[in-house]
């Protein structure tokens, strides 16, 4: 043969860096992580408004007839403090990050190199999911301290809703960012899903207090099955038939959002 040897493929491999999709999502994170650290209004947004909503909701769950229903303030302030960290420590501030990164073209460029289209939404979000997941121990934890909540009757049923809460509010906050022209426009595209899970998704009032009809429309909400399985996780009254209704509802929300970043997701800015 001539000079010009044939490398075989092991030996052309070991010449040049082996990726995962792990490694190239975690290494996108890493970046979103700094690019959080430095954005005030989105830490103030994601980690400080969550802690603060369930102090200032205490005060009207008392004059409720919670007990009534067979909750206490406790049972009622806990699930409410997820559901304030899910809808604005990862809904609301992941769609902002995601429409900030398309208008800057990040989204854009990153789609040049090895990272595939999940990989991207998913190394983006990384960051935000894990500060959820962190703020809602805390808070579970700071309400079982201070409002004497007892351990929970079904730990599953409340490890299952907080997980399904946290990938549904992620899916939700890519589809958003589909409809969302620019940064400052997300405070009015996250709004009605903000406002409409507050008033009927059980955050504010629970579902045992509204009319039967009624809760049995808002039970139908994205975030309405989420709550039901972390109360049912503490109550222990959740029949298997009412969590899967829930696990049922929350998966076709997850779905749906999931169907809608993959058909109408812009990686592009919006002109």
């Amino acid at each position: 043969m001539s000079g010009a040897s044939v490398k075989d493929p092991a030996t052309r491999a070991a010449g040049r860096a082996v990726t995962t999709p792990a490694s190239r999502m975690a290494a996108l994170a890493r970046a979103e992580l700094t690019l959080l650290g430095r954005s005030k209004s989105t830490i103030i947004a994601a980690v400080f408004l969550p802690l603060v909503l369930p102090v200032s909701l205490a005060s009207v769950v008392e004059d409720m007839d919670v007990e009534d229903v067979g909750l206490s303030v406790g049972l009622v302030l806990l699930p409410a403090a997820i559901g304030f960290s899910l809808l604005f420590g990862v809904y609301s501030a992941l769609a902002a990050i995601y429409t900030a990164r398309r208008e800057e073209l990040v989204l854009k460029r990153l789609r040049t190199g090895e990272l595939r289209d999940p990989e991207i939404l998913g190394g983006a979000a990384l960051p935000v999911v894990a500060t959820g997941l962190v703020q809602s121990l805390v808070l579970v934890a700071g309400c079982t301290v201070l409002l004497d909540v007892p351990a929970p009757e079904a730990p599953h049923l409340a490890f299952l809703g907080m997980l399904l809460g946290l990938v549904m509010c992620a899916a939700l906050a890519a589809a958003t960012a589909t409809v969302t022209r620019n940064v400052e426009s997300a405070q009015v595209t996250t709004m009605p899903l903000v406002l409409l899970s507050m008033t009927g998704s059980g955050v504010t009032v629970p579902l045992e207090l509204l009319p039967d009809r009624l809760a049995s429309v808002c039970e139908l909400l994205p975030l309405s099955p989420v709550i039901t399985l972390i109360r049912g996780g503490w109550t222990g009254s959740l029949s298997a038939y009412e969590a899967l209704g829930a696990l049922a509802t929350a998966l076709a929300w997850t779905l749906l959002a999931v169907f809608a970043v993959r058909r109408w997701f812009r990686w592009e800015p919006r002109r």
